[in-house]
């Protein structure tokens, strides 16, 4: 059991909690949680770290195999004061995961026998945000996320938490601008509508039982002119009252399930 806060091991999965470019430097992540680290693909484990109490629950749980990992030298047991030293969270569960990240490739993203369902994010900032755009997507059938420019990191600590799981599964590739990915979609059938307010058509009058693809803009300024240009057409949320926007991920939602919707909610 490691019971030093001191311990090198500790320091460093403290540092991977905080610092975005070690985490792309050693191509890993952080999970934490009971919940979550059940969903961690068990071969993606790099390494664990795991209160007694923790290990006793996850055991007990059975859904992954904690003997396979002991014998692979590949968890170690931690005291509640060193687990509380690496946890990122106020109220820690005891149960810790670096796990390697997936690459991802475009094909991945429209599978066969069903039309691709796409969000592509413009600097969504909120990591709470991209998290639960994350899980949605997921819920709504979406096929993959593209994200571009100054996007939240989608293996920051809070943006994993909020997924739900939804991050092992759900490809995500990064783009430099989103205009630049339009030609790829386009040769795939993939009409790319914007998320916009003025000069839009209401999100419910278009036609998405084909390859679609929503842009989501930044929280506070919406998307880019030029993205919204690229564009084969906008698309708007009507809404009643004074207000004027929706939160990204509520637009992303009702978007996603728009789609889903017209095709039947097929899985």
């Amino acid at each position: 059991m490691i019971s030093s806060t001191a311990n090198e091991k500790v320091k460093h999965v403290a540092a991977l909690q905080k610092k975005a470019s070690l985490r792309v430097e050693e191509g890993v992540f952080v999970v934490e949680g009971v919940r979550l680290f059940e969903e961690v693909p068990p071969e993606r484990i790099k390494e664990a770290y795991l209160t007694e109490e923790a290990f006793a629950r996850l055991k007990e749980r059975g859904h992954i195999d904690c003997d396979k990992l002991i014998s692979d030298s590949r968890v170690e047991t931690v005291s509640e004061t060193v687990f509380e030293k690496m946890s990122d969270v106020k109220t820690p569960q005891g149960a810790l995961a670096v796990v390697k990240r997936r690459s991802f490739d475009w094909p991945e993203l429209f599978p066969e026998g069903k039309p691709a369902l796409l969000l592509l994010l413009e600097e969504i900032q909120d990591p709470g945000n991209l998290g639960t755009i994350l899980r949605t997507a997921e819920a709504a059938g979406a096929t993959g996320l593209v994200l571009g420019g100054d996007t939240a990191d989608v293996y920051s600590p809070k943006v994993v938490r909020s997924s739900m799981g939804a991050i092992f599964r759900l490809p995500c590739l990064c783009v430099s601008r989103l205009p630049i990915c339009f030609s790829t979609l386009h040769s795939r059938g993939v009409k790319i509508y914007a998320a916009a307010a003025d000069g839009a058509l209401p999100f419910a009058e278009r036609d998405y039982s084909g390859g679609t693809a929503f842009i989501i803009g930044n929280e506070g300024n919406g998307l880019k002119k030029e993205t919204i240009d690229a564009a084969d057409g906008a698309v708007s949320i009507p809404m009643a009252g004074k207000t004027e926007s929706l939160n990204a991920a509520v637009s992303a939602a009702l978007l996603m399930y728009e789609a889903a919707r017209q095709r039947g909610y097929k899985s």
